[in-house]
């Protein structure tokens, strides 16, 4: 069982987290704290131009909001916004949070390898990684 949960959510067209979630619940120790992250990847110098005002913090905003949404069901929960290289910001938050435990699912849709993220994340954590396919 573990203390410190951390779930990285995608933001992907017909992805669900139950799963993840279902998941964290059966690996949490009582009065665990699971935290709930989605990393924001920077938007290109050429196209930022192109982005209406506020856009970033409507979007952040409205991400962190459905997090806290799906983690209220956990007696303990965080949520949080990132931005950066999905990899690395999940490594760096799961140290800062002293997380114990990372869930995490594969979005390839070749079933035989996993995606860069989780590869990254499975190689370099200093915490249990949970991959999920």
């Amino acid at each position: 069982m573990y203390a410190r949960i951390l779930v990285p959510v995608a933001y992907e067209p017909g992805y669900d987290i139950s799963r993840e979630l279902q998941i964290a619940r059966a690996l949490s120790a009582p009065g665990a704290l699971v935290m709930l992250i989605h990393v924001m990847e920077k938007v290109p110098f050429y196209a930022i131009d192109y982005m209406p005002q506020g856009w970033r913090e409507d979007l952040t905003e409205a991400i962190r909001a459905d997090l806290a949404r799906q983690a209220a069901s956990f007696e303990q929960a965080g949520v949080a916004v990132l931005e950066g290289e999905p990899g690395r910001m999940i490594l760096d938050h799961a140290q800062a949070e002293d997380a114990d435990c990372i869930i995490l699912a594969s979005h390839r849709s070749d079933r035989s390898l996993i995606g860069s993220t989780a590869t990254w994340v499975a190689r370099n954590a200093t915490c249990a990684v949970h991959l999920m396919r």
